[in-house]
């Protein structure tokens, strides 16, 4: 996933953004609220304000399930960490930070194959009844974005015969890769100016 953080920290450089501003790999770290610290894949700090913050995550099997229910608790888990610390003033005094969220799911029969749900005590959702876990993870980033935990979220699947060449699917347009970097692109522009390439 190395390879589109580069491209993210590329883009944001597009707009204006100075790449002593964006930072991967290293000092990514940013205090939380429930726990001391969190490392993010992509931060941009500029004058002393957060300005984005991303989370890039892929799955591979062949452990669906028990990888899911990960995934989905740590981007939750760090969505409410984020904005616990940003409302009691751990960086920003008044600027929003934009937060982002992308999954690379691999995409084979056993992520494409519905799943069972255990309906034990209580009725689940109607949507997860009979849905794959790349519909699973649909569902999840359209609800990440939709009850404003991460501003924008980007889901795509690929298979590893060709993954590696750059080959995927976007099984959601409004999840897509160009919404995703638009949406990015979109809140840096101001804050990039004059010296934007685009």
């Amino acid at each position: 996933m190395d390879g589109f953080v580069s491209l993210f920290a590329r883009l944001i450089e597009q707009q204006g953004i100075p790449g002593a501003a964006i930072f991967r790999k290293r000092t990514i770290e940013l205090p939380g609220f429930f726990r001391p610290t969190k490392e993010w894949d992509l931060l941009v700090v500029l004058d002393g304000q957060l300005l984005v913050a991303l989370e890039v995550k892929s799955q591979v099997g062949p452990s669906f399930g028990n990888n899911f229910n990960n995934r989905t608790e740590e981007a939750i888990g760090t969505a409410v960490d984020l904005w616990a610390a940003y409302k009691n003033g751990a960086f920003n005094r008044s600027m929003r930070p934009w937060l982002g969220y992308m999954i690379l799911l691999e995409d084979c029969d056993a992520s494409r194959s519905p799943v069972d749900v255990a309906e034990l005590h209580f009725q689940v959702f109607p949507e997860f009844r009979g849905a794959s876990y790349a519909q699973r993870y649909q569902i999840f980033c359209q609800k990440l974005v939709r009850e404003r935990h991460y501003d924008a979220a980007c889901f795509i699947a690929s298979e590893s015969s060709n993954g590696m060449t750059g080959q995927y699917s976007e099984p959601d347009t409004g999840l897509s890769l160009q919404q995703f970097v638009a949406s990015l692109q979109g809140h840096v522009h101001p804050y990039g100016g004059s010296r934007g390439r685009s």
